[in-house]
């Protein structure tokens, strides 16, 4: 069963407490007061396409990421989960790594040297170096989402409004994002990606990506992508927007979905 089935035959309506904002394991409580902060809300952004490439509808893209020119994807489903590399020019996948068949693939990061792809309910996070040669496996707890990395620390999504704050080693909790929108709580975050000092993140069921501070887990900006469908043709195939890439050299963003036959370069617009 896929996993959107799964989740949509749960309840949407689930409630998560969290404070606003970061915690981490050295952090104080915070004393408490009868004067309730004031909400921020988040901007909308526009964008504008800048080109359309070819994307492979056998992809169920759970991660997606940009580096050194070469675009990185991360593949869902049992039996089905890869890590591969995409030619963005003709579309064509190279399939550098596949996970066990009892596996459900989920986000990508690089981390230095190394590139990590998570696992949605297994609990292994899998090491490749470069070439997408497995180094190790390291487990970690709950499910797994989404990950990226501001080059020192690795964040990771599990759904909830919490992004954990994780050691890149031992995948070892070492604090917390409570990510809020409009004054609550948001559910459903997703994948990951680390731009310029924020946190960028699909919002699960949504065409949706938002814009999360890492300071204080408010989403700052969002930007609504549904138009993007249209774009897709005859593609009954097509599942859950997912994945964002940052191009750091034009400052632009890939997108795409499960199973989309198209992967998208946009620019935002202020």
């Amino acid at each position: 069963m896929k996993k959107a089935t799964i989740l949509l035959l749960a309840t949407l309506a689930l409630s998560v407490a969290c404070g606003g904002g970061q915690t981490t394991k050295n952090s104080t409580q915070q004393s408490s007061s009868s004067e309730e902060p004031k909400p921020h809300f988040a901007e909308q952004l526009d964008y504008r396409i800048v080109k359309e490439y070819p994307h492979s509808t056998n992809s169920y893209t759970q991660g997606l990421q940009y580096v050194d020119g070469v675009m990185w994807e991360g593949t869902g489903q049992e039996g089905d989960s890869h890590l591969q590399r995409i030619d963005l020019a003709t579309g064509k996948v190279d399939i550098v790594a596949s996970l066990p068949n009892n596996e459900f693939g989920e986000g990508i990061t690089h981390y230095k040297d190394r590139i990590y792809q998570l696992t949605w309910l297994t609990g292994i996070a899998h090491i490749y170096d470069k070439s997408g040669k497995e180094l190790r496996t390291v487990e970690y707890e709950g499910e797994g989402w989404g990950m990226t990395t501001d080059g020192e620390r690795l964040f990771l999504s599990d759904g909830t409004p919490i992004i954990r704050i994780v050691n890149p080693e031992t995948l070892k909790p070492e604090g917390s994002i409570c990510v809020m929108y409009n004054g609550s709580p948001l559910q459903y975050i997703n994948e990951l990606e680390w731009i310029e000092g924020y946190i960028w993140a699909n919002v699960y069921l949504t065409d949706s990506i938002v814009k999360i501070n890492p300071k204080t887990g408010i989403v700052e900006a969002y930007v609504d992508l549904p138009a993007l469908r249209q774009h897709l043709g005859n593609n009954p195939e097509a599942e859950a927007f997912n994945g964002i890439a940052y191009n750091s050299t034009n400052g632009h963003l890939y997108v795409t979905g499960k199973d989309w036959s198209k992967l998208f370069e946009i620019e935002l617009i202020d």
